[in-house]
């Protein structure tokens, strides 16, 4: 494993980000973990989160002009991962929007820098349950201006079914028409951290939920 995912896991282990027991997720079905991204609240864990999105761009070749994170979660992810692009000498511009549009001053639904005809665009965002924050986020992109969705990078893959018999991250991949990529799947944080944080016990769950939920 890369050692930018070594540090990445690290990460979401020492501000308790990733948690284990037995947790209803918003689709309705019954988790032996779950991720929080809001854990991530200091400077230097966002420092680390917004390096290891940086990271996951520049290997996977994502051509990218303007960084788009979605309100709300989606709003430290843009700035820190701009962040660690800039300190690897790619100065690139994000914004987020607004939950609502606003009237007065420079107005609009975006705040930062706002998307303009012709630029590669990369949504980043925390963890892919349905894809509907990532499909109305591609949407809002796509009727202010004539950009092109250039890929989604997401904190973790939880490699699970979507509406058919592919991952929710596979059928987000084939309706965007971009590739979408995740820093971590939930194979490699588990292989990662079995034994020393993860058990004989909770790993068999894991597992057990994805024989019923993965794809």
């Amino acid at each position: 494993m890369d050692s930018y995912k070594q540090r990445f896991i690290d990460l979401l282990v020492r501000h308790e980000v990733l948690r284990f027991g037995d947790f209803t997720l918003k689709s309705g079905r019954r988790s032996p973990y779950f991720i929080n991204a809001g854990q991530l609240r200091t400077g230097a864990a966002i420092a680390g989160l917004g390096e290891a999105y940086a990271e996951c761009l520049q290997r996977e070749g994502l051509a990218c002009d303007l960084l788009f994170g979605p309100s709300y979660k989606g709003v430290p992810l843009a700035v820190a991962t701009a962040i660690a692009r800039s300190r690897a000498g790619a100065d690139v511009a994000f914004c987020f929007d607004r939950k609502e549009a606003k009237d007065h001053g420079e107005g609009g639904v975006f705040v930062g820098t706002a998307p303009w005809d012709g630029a590669r665009v990369v949504i980043v965002d925390d963890v892919i349950t349905s894809g509907k924050s990532i499909h109305e986020a591609a949407e809002l992109l796509r009727k202010a201006a004539a950009v092109t969705v250039a890929g989604v990078v997401v904190a973790v893959d939880r490699m699970e079914r979507g509406r058919g018999t592919v991952s929710t991250l596979q059928e987000l991949q084939t309706e965007l028409g971009a590739p979408v990529r995740a820093i971590v799947t939930i194979r490699e944080i588990a292989a990662y951290l079995h034994p020393r944080v993860i058990d004989d016990a909770r790993l068999r769950a894991i597992e057990g939920y994805l024989a019923e939920h993965g794809a």
